[in-house]
């Protein structure tokens, strides 16, 4: 992958790290929650399009952003938190080279193909 864009995602997990840090919650929470998202390959279950959509789902950084703004707008902190953790996680992965997820199977993202 292109050291420009593991940059750009490392940048964008320590906007993460910095956002969680204005919350009220204790920096355990970060750790423990970091790889919560990862929980959505369960979805690979029920089939590669399934699988995709739920991963994506929860790896998509608009969709982590606009529920961080709503639990900004909201003042509601746990929703901010879900965001942030959704946001970072996925700038995680990005840094190591897993993307979002094409139908065709786990191994094909939009950052080219896992493992080749």
């Amino acid at each position: 992958m292109n050291t420009i864009i593991k940059l750009e995602e490392t940048a964008l997990f320590i906007l993460g790290i910095f956002l969680f840090n204005r919350l009220n919650y204790d920096w355990w929470w970060f750790l423990v929650l970091i790889l919560a998202p990862d929980l959505a390959m369960i979805g690979y279950v029920f089939g590669n399009k399934m699988g995709a959509f739920l991963y994506n789902l929860f790896h998509h950084k608009g969709i982590a952003l606009l529920i961080y703004a709503l639990g900004y707008y909201l003042s509601i902190e746990s929703i901010q938190l879900a965001g942030i953790i959704l946001f970072s996680h996925s700038a995680m992965d990005r840094i190591f080279g897993y993307g979002l997820k094409y139908e065709k199977g786990f191994k094909y993202t939009h950052l080219g193909e896992i493992g080749k």
